[in-house]
């Protein structure tokens, strides 16, 4: 059992490290969105789409990076009592703590993956079965058929008007990760308890044996 929960955990961090390093050059995107806008605004026509832009950039930033985040450790957090505990009730504290964020995000994905298919022109009450179809029509059919599955796309009520389905699916992917994260730590909680957890995994500073 120890080697399922480590080799699940080894994987899952090495994929969202390497995400999060690759999320982290986001921030040079959102400069240079905002300083268009500030260049159009002062020389040129004022752009319509750098403010939403500039918001589902954010968005991407934040929520594909933040399985990373999690990873690390860099999570806001109040020391009031912790610091002053053993480590094992610390394991016990964060385990507990971790099993509600993973109870949280279930339903935090579950309604990403209803709004997604909302921005597809999905209706239903059977959000996934519907992304199931999806998937299907598009192995055995390609994109033609794809589209001929979704309805009326969502679209921003701003005057750009952009598509909301991309960004929707974004964020969805992004909280998919963010579980997988979760149960990652939580697996490391257990493995910490048992005395089972190699050191290049405690406190998120070391993965796949290199020092960040």
């Amino acid at each position: 059992m120890n080697r399922v929960l480590l080799g699940y955990v080894r994987r899952v961090d090495a994929f969202n490290r390497r995400l999060g390093r690759l999320m982290m050059y986001g921030l040079f995107v959102m400069m240079g969105i905002l300083l268009w806008s500030s260049i159009s605004k002062t020389f040129f026509r004022p752009s319509l789409w750098t403010l939403e832009m500039a918001q589902f950039a954010l968005t991407a930033y934040y929520i594909i990076g933040g399985p990373y985040s999690l990873q690390l450790g860099s999570n806001v957090r109040m020391d009031l009592l912790y610091g002053s505990w053993s480590p094992r009730t610390k394991t016990w504290v964060d385990a507990f703590s971790v099993f509600a964020l993973i109870f949280y995000l279930c339903v935090l994905l579950y309604g990403a993956v209803t709004s997604s298919a909302y921005a597809l022109g999905y209706f239903g009450d059977r959000p996934f079965a519907f992304f199931g179809q999806l998937g299907w029509a598009f192995v055995t059919g390609g994109p033609g058929a794809v589209a001929e599955m979704t309805g009326h796309l969502e679209r921003s009520y701003s005057s750009w008007r952009p598509y909301m389905a991309p960004i929707k699916i974004v964020m969805t992917v992004g909280i998919f990760l963010m579980l997988l994260q979760a149960l990652s730590e939580f697996c490391k909680d257990i493995l910490r308890l048992r005395g089972a957890l190699p050191p290049e995994f405690e406190d998120g500073e070391k993965v796949e044996g290199e020092v960040l």
